[in-house]
């Protein structure tokens, strides 16, 4: 089993902008990523409290990290695809307890 420290990266974003998502992570330095194809529940009730419209269909982005890069990955994603943006993406960090099959 592998000892680096790992963080998985989720970002949820509007339909058709996991390529920005991925693109900005990857200019932050991570390999790559998995996307999920989802769909969302907001109501009226959010969408009038946060000023903004909740498309349904939404995108997940999976993307494991070393810990080190995480904040740079975060920070990137944000500026890319990020509330301000269309693309209306939240983005967190999970810790990873242990991982195995991952190389280099």
């Amino acid at each position: 089993m592998d000892e680096k420290k790992y963080e998985l990266i989720v970002c949820i974003v509007n339909a058709g902008f996991s390529e920005t998502v991925m693109d900005a992570a990857k200019e932050a330095g991570a390999r790559g990523g998995t996307l999920l194809r989802a769909r969302g529940t907001a109501n009226r009730e959010a969408e009038e409290l946060f000023h903004i419209t909740i498309q349904p269909e939404k995108e997940i982005v999976l993307i494991l990290v070393p810990q080190e890069i995480k904040d740079a990955v975060l920070k990137g994603i944000y500026k890319a695809a990020g509330l301000s943006t269309a693309g209306q993406g939240i983005a967190f960090s999970v810790a990873v307890d242990k991982t195995v099959g991952l190389s280099g």
